[in-house]
């Protein structure tokens, strides 16, 4: 896969983010179907978490077995770094930019806290581009589809997510959609172009990881969001559609051999 058919599908599966912001402007939408669309986007990280897990674990294992204990320590330490990293990097984020500027027990806008919800995860697709460019970068089509595909299905649904906390209270201006897509998406393109042009197991487990870290915060800022006594049902209807939705996205890739 050649640097521009990579940045021009990485823009793609970042931009699509743009698909699911509209719906913030929508008027009269229930909480069971918010509860619904915005589990239906944990439910579709969480299987791209698994499977992005497996891609880090297999070279950890390949070198244990191989008896390379010199490089199972370096990938395992880089793992750990940067699944560290990836996770704690955001709630540092959340403590600095936001809790230091307002009363710690003042409610927030719900336009900032749509803000620093695409904060957040721009950073996670910052680290989803990363994953692209290092797989299209070192020859692996396949998975790199399954990224490109994956990531790109559920950065539509991430727009729900950004917008949820407006839904119902303020009607965020086209403007304001323009501004987070471009915080939530536009880092997916940025690091597809970065992670092109570092080709190493190395640099494959550290991006790979950052992406996991980043994964496990937003599934837990949505799972917080969303998980409520009234609304588990719908919650766990929402999050077993998209698990299962993303699951047979991945077997239609693997079945067409991608």
């Amino acid at each position: 896969m050649s640097l521009i058919q990579t940045v021009i599908l990485g823009a793609i599966a970042g931009f699509t983010i743009y698909l699911g912001l509209p719906i913030g402007r929508v008027k009269g939408l229930s909480d069971k179907a918010r509860s619904f669309l915005s589990m239906l986007s944990t439910g579709i990280l969480f299987f791209l978490f698994l499977d992005i897990f497996g891609n880090i674990a297999e070279p950890i294992e390949t070198s244990l077995h191989q008896k390379s204990l010199g490089e199972f320590f370096a990938f395992f330490a880089i793992f750990v770094g940067g699944f560290g990293f990836g996770l704690l990097a955001l709630i540092a984020f959340e403590k600095r930019f936001i809790r230091f500027r307002v009363d710690p027990n003042q409610v927030l806008s719900p336009s900032r806290l749509a803000l620093m919800i695409a904060s957040g995860i721009g950073l996670h697709n910052f680290s989803e581009g990363l994953a692209i460019g290092q797989s299209a970068g070192r020859g692996e089509i396949a998975f790199a589809a399954v990224l490109i595909i994956g990531f790109g299905l559920h950065n539509a649904t991430e727009g729900f997510g950004i917008v949820g906390p407006m839904m119902g209270k303020e009607q965020p201006s086209w403007a304001f959609l323009g501004l987070v897509g471009l915080i939530g998406g536009g880092p997916t393109f940025i690091g597809t172009l970065v992670g092109y042009y570092f080709v190493s197991t190395a640099m494959s487990i550290l991006f790979l990881s950052l992406a996991a870290g980043a994964l496990v915060y937003i599934i837990g800022e949505l799972f917080k969001a969303n998980w409520r006594s009234d609304m588990k049902q719908y919650a766990s209807w929402g999050f077993l559609v998209g698990f299962i939705f993303a699951m047979l996205t991945d077997l239609v890739l693997v079945y067409a051999g991608a």
